[in-house]
């Protein structure tokens, strides 16, 4: 994946630790997001969360690639290729390998005769791997012309670096009701990377198309770049992983900013007691969030509190009272 310059980067490390030596509140978030790639900030704003509360947020740019691991790969080319030449997709809630065999299964997994990804005599799988073909082919109304593909878009295609505002408040504020997660995504990993709301699963299996995650649960759009819609072990070195208490080490934080943790506590077992957005309030009184399992296509159930925003233009107002279209 294309990585922004290192000049840029040196110079939002300037700003970043200029504004944090004046806010304790920003030390704390420029810590959190070490290993991501800054673009701008963290700085104070004042914003308008989701039910109309105005309150204090921190407003941060990101790079949508992770800056320690390379995104991919995505669809095999042909069905004799073994997993490793494809990412994972969701199935009856747990993760599969999409790898050559698991192409020539999918009339059989869905039990519709239409799925035919690749060529008979040949075997090689037809994936997209324009970004004219991404842009065609990874949206709702899939264009019918890329029915019966793999479905990727390469990082190296899009036309520019892919960075992402979040304007998330200091302190969750109580909502009056919990918010599903599609219209803000779920929240951003400590690499930057955006935790995104469910895939709309049915929408590319009802086009005769497949759109793979990689390993680490994610995959490309035009819109926001690389993203996660399921949270594997590509997290675990979460700073502060070695000395994390036995909720384990923080990976996220979520847009209406409860700290988002693992799917299970450090000794391996899973929390019982999590309410319908995958949180819990802890011994502790604090309340943290849990990701779904891998393949449950739900990293949160939704948001507890008031949520902020994302935004695709930096220098825009944060008011997420007003609903816009999910990019």
């Amino acid at each position: 994946m294309k990585s922004l310059s290192l000049t840029v980067l040196a110079l939002a490390s300037t700003a970043t630790l200029a504004s944090a030596q004046s806010d304790p509140r920003l030390a704390e978030v420029s810590e959190f997001f070490a290993t991501a790639g800054i673009v701008a900030g963290p700085e104070a704003v004042d914003c308008t969360l989701s039910e109309g509360t105005q309150t204090e947020c921190f407003q941060i740019t990101l790079a949508a690639d992770p800056q320690t691991y390379t995104p991919g790969p995505w669809c095999p080319t042909n069905i004799a290729d073994g997993a490793e030449a494809g990412g994972i997709w969701f199935q009856d809630g747990e993760t599969v390998d999409v790898d050559g065999e698991f192409i020539t299964r999918l009339a059989d997994i869905y039990g519709d005769t239409n799925w035919q990804l690749y060529d008979n005599e040949t075997g090689d799988i037809r994936y997209t791997g324009t970004l004219a073909e991404c842009e065609a082919a990874a949206r709702p109304d899939v264009d019918p012309a890329y029915q019966n593909y793999c479905v990727q878009c390469l990082p190296e295609t899009l036309p520019q670096e892919m960075v992402v505002t979040y304007v998330i408040p200091f302190e969750p504020v109580e909502a009056e009701r919990a918010a599903q997660t599609g219209m803000t995504g779920s929240g951003v990993a400590y690499n930057g990377v955006r935790l995104d709301g469910p895939a709309p699963v049915e929408a590319i299996l009802g086009a005769y198309t497949i759109a793979p995650f990689d390993d680490c649960g994610g995959h490309v759009n035009p819109h926001v770049g690389y993203h996660y819609h399921a949270v594997t072990d590509c997290l675990d070195d979460a700073p502060g992983a070695a000395e994390a208490s036995g909720h384990g080490p923080q990976i996220g934080i979520a847009m209406d900013g409860h700290p988002i943790f693992p799917h299970l506590f450090a000794d391996g077992s899973a929390p019982a007691d999590l309410d319908q957005c995958n949180g819990r309030v802890g011994d502790d009184g604090i309340y943290r969030y849990h990701v779904g399992e891998a393949g449950a296509n739900a990293i949160l159930g939704c948001l507890a509190a008031q949520a902020g925003c994302t935004l695709e233009n930096a220098d825009a107002t944060c008011d997420a009272s007003v609903r816009r279209p999910r990019p």
